[in-house]
């Protein structure tokens, strides 16, 4: 028995060992994230801003990931569509299909669903690229050369995600309701004049404006985060694979976690746009 309660308080002080270290690594994480955020904050106001490189970005970023975003929010159209033509067929509220589908997707689902997107390609992309550079030392070349490595690679992806990502949305709105559309004309022959009519029924700027721009704020962590595990990297070019993985899953869950947020910051300041 003694033996065994020994090896019980062994156990034990071995999983508080663990949850603690756990919990230090977690707070040191948000701890180094935040001043990695705060000094892109004050890099973008430094001059001189690289702009070549984020137009280049955000060509990358925005055109190449259209497809994508388009496709996606094509899809989501006509599926929603049958989902609400289900419901509302019941309560003879059809009439009703594209104002529901157009709020949807204003209000929450282009906006998330192509913030996730984005973090799926483009912080993948971000944190393997940039890694890449760090593993090849093509960072510390650059800074040889008296090049603020800083300023050159990471303020240009951010500054392009956080320009990019609003612009993706309202494509991705657009192509949400031509799948609405097409769907519908499909069951019911919808003239188009008459679904935009319906769609834009009692939909206000503040159910579109502030949702949209809310992504500026998410297209910031995608690209602080996953420039920081690119740039932080330090594993060697195993380090490269994980910080494309660790960008995609950070990124995903801290745009779920800032959307929870921003929807409540939303409703305060437009009490308009709950719907």
């Amino acid at each position: 028995m003694p033996e065994f309660g020994k090896h019980i308080g062994l156990v034990r002080k071995r999983h508080e060992r663990t949850i603690g270290g756990a919990l230090k690594e977690f707070l040191q994480f948000i701890g180094n994230i935040t001043l990695f955020g705060i000094r892109v904050i004050v890099s973008v106001f430094r001059r001189p801003l690289e702009f070549g490189e984020i137009w280049m970005q955000m060509e990358d970023m925005g055109v190449r990931s259209l497809p994508l975003v388009c496709s996606s929010g094509l899809a989501l159209g006509v599926v929603m569509t049958l989902h609400t033509r289900s419901t509302l067929v019941a309560f003879g509220a059809t009439a009703l299909i594209p104002r529901v589908q157009s709020l949807s997707f204003f209000v929450e689902i282009g906006p998330l669903v192509a913030a996730l997107l984005v973090a799926g390609r483009v912080g993948a992309g971000i944190g393997a690229v940039v890694a890449n550079l760090r593993v090849t030392e093509q960072i510390d070349a650059i800074e040889v050369l008296s090049v603020d490595s800083f300023k050159y690679l990471v303020v240009p992806r951010v500054i392009a995600c956080v320009i990019v990502l609003p612009l993706l949305v309202v494509f991705m709105d657009a192509c949400g309701l031509v799948g609405g559309f097409l769907s519908e004309y499909a069951v019911s022959h919808l003239p188009p004049q008459l679904f935009l009519e319906r769609a834009f029924q009692g939909v206000e700027w503040s159910n579109f404006v502030p949702p949209t721009l809310k992504t500026a704020v998410f297209g910031f962590i995608i690209g602080t985060v996953s420039s920081y595990y690119g740039y932080t990297m330090n594993e060697g070019t195993q380090g490269v694979g994980k910080a494309a993985t660790n960008s995609v899953v950070t990124c995903s869950l801290l745009v779920i976690l800032a959307d929870v947020i921003l929807v409540k910051v939303i409703f305060l300041l437009f009490p308009g746009s709950a719907v």
